[in-house]
């Protein structure tokens, strides 16, 4: 598959960056797509359109917006089977698994948007002032590799309803989505300029596009080093950001609780997506006289974790993206042992003979001060704290410099709340609950600024105008 174009103003016309870049099967090691970059005159022109686009998309009729949006989905759903194909191959994920958490939640996810978007209040009187909603303008949208549509679609749909115009820029180690929503947009009909699509690495084309002055917003999911290089640029001219980034996220396991179901669903958070997943749980926090039973737990339920060809029905653990990140993680597993930590599974696991695989990895022995408990790895790889006291517990918990989401498990509900209103993070599950996309999500500290997911990401696209009125205004009206 080879794709030459970048789509701006409605039509797709050739990139003329000098370079093409690769897209790589995560699991055969061979280039399956390679995609032309663009260049800084076709950033330049796509923003040009985004701006031009922008009145009269921010003054279309919300219904037509909400519309608009719809019919998008529904392209998208056109192109289901082969978006789930697709992103498995480019990301790792097991097949079975991408075509429901990949694909058909972020497309459900462009219904949602449009849904909640009837429920905002666009317009309400405060006192003598009539205080409006009204979208933030161009907005650039930078996105990553690890969940592409699903990120995608968290930015572009919510700034479409809010009526913003959008300039998009994946990842390039996985872009393949986003061209396809592309054609979808196209399908839709939407009017030309409202939707951007430019493709290159971050440093080519991403920077490019955040320093451009006719830019307005930059929506950012990724690295938090990368954030950090975002908003410092952004700075400059005072643009507002929305960064969310990375996470250390904890479980913590309370005198009492189920220690199967606890021990059992953080595994399955922190080997999602072979540990590529922003918000997994990679620490287990567990009181200290319950070590060694969470540790014969966690060797028995590791071994269902099979590693294999993403398209067989049977793998549950694909391989990482890259060579880049499988040398990184092996690197932080390493320097954690050397560091004296212990490994309770991953040590002698046969790997498939191709694939960026790193093998499902628990080590206990960790302490607070080691860099394992600190960095996020991006990779399947748990550790086990210890603790005394519940105190201690949540102190621990908090120890961090991120702050994107956390777990805790207990006896009863009632008091895991207790002690979920004392995390600092975005986004806390109690008992297993499931996820809410409906719900904000972001986080504390090093994970970010802003809030996605429900009326909450709609509302990161708006500013408030207040318009103060004589009282005269309002009796007029009213009579």
């Amino acid at each position: 598959m080879r794709q030459c174009d970048s789509y701006i103003n409605g039509t797709w016309a050739p990139a003329t960056g000098g370079s093409e870049t690769a897209v790589i099967d995560s699991y055969t090691e061979e280039t399956f797509a390679t995609y032309q970059t663009s260049s800084a005159a076709d950033v330049d022109a796509a923003v040009h359109s985004a701006r031009r686009a922008l009145e009269a998309w921010s003054g279309t009729p919300l219904p037509e917006r909400m519309a608009a949006v719809r019919r998008v989905a529904t392209a998208l759903r056109e192109q289901a089977d082969e978006l789930g194909r697709v992103i498995s191959r480019e990301v790792g994920m097991p097949a079975r698994l991408a075509s429901r958490i990949q694909v058909a939640a972020p497309i459900a996810a462009w219904d949602m948007y449009a849904n909640l978007a009837a429920e905002l209040h666009w317009e309400e009187r405060i006192g003598n002032s009539l205080v409006q909603q009204v979208p933030v303008g161009v907005v650039a949208c930078i996105t990553p590799w690890n969940y592409p549509l699903h990120q995608i679609t968290g930015k572009v749909a919510p700034a479409l309803l809010a009526g913003c115009t959008v300039v998009l820029k994946p990842s390039e180690m996985a872009p393949s989505s986003a061209f396809m929503l592309a054609k979808a947009v196209a399908q839709a009909g939407l009017p030309a300029g409202v939707f951007n699509l430019v493709h290159g690495t971050g440093t080519e084309v991403g920077e490019v596009l955040v320093r451009h002055p006719e830019v307005d917003m930059i929506s950012f999911t990724g690295s938090t080093r990368a954030g950090r290089r975002i908003a410092s640029l952004a700075g400059q001219d005072v643009k507002r950001v929305a960064l969310e980034l990375g996470g250390k996220s904890a479980a913590l396991v309370l005198p009492g609780a189920d220690l199967a179901a606890a021990v059992k669903a953080t595994l399955g958070s922190c080997f999602l997506n072979s540990g590529q997943t922003c918000s997994a749980t990679t620490r287990l926090l567990v009181p200290r006289d319950s070590a060694e039973a969470v540790a014969a737990l966690v060797r028995e339920l590791v071994s269902s974790y099979r590693m294999g060809d993403p398209s067989d029905a049977g793998t549950r653990l694909g391989p990482l993206i890259s060579r880049e990140q499988q040398q990184k993680v092996l690197a932080l597993i390493e320097g954690a042992v050397k560091e004296g930590a212990r490994r309770l599974t991953g040590e002698s696991a046969a790997l498939p003979a191709t694939g960026f695989f790193v093998a499902p990895t628990v080590l206990d022995g960790v302490t607070p001060d080691m860099t394992i408990a600190r960095e996020e790895v991006f990779g399947p790889v748990l550790v086990i704290m210890t603790y005394e006291g519940i105190e201690d517990g949540i102190a621990l918990a908090n120890g961090t410099d991120y702050g994107l989401a956390a777990t805790v498990w207990s006896a009863t509900p009632q008091s895991a709340l207790a002690v979920a209103r004392r995390l600092r993070a975005g986004q806390v599950d109690i008992n297993g609950a499931p996820f809410n996309p409906a719900a904000p999500f972001g986080g504390f500290g090093k994970s970010g600024i802003g809030r996605e997911n429900g009326r909450y990401g709609i509302e990161e696209f708006l500013e408030p105008v207040s318009i103060q009125l004589p009282p005269s205004y309002f009796e007029t009206t009213q009579a």
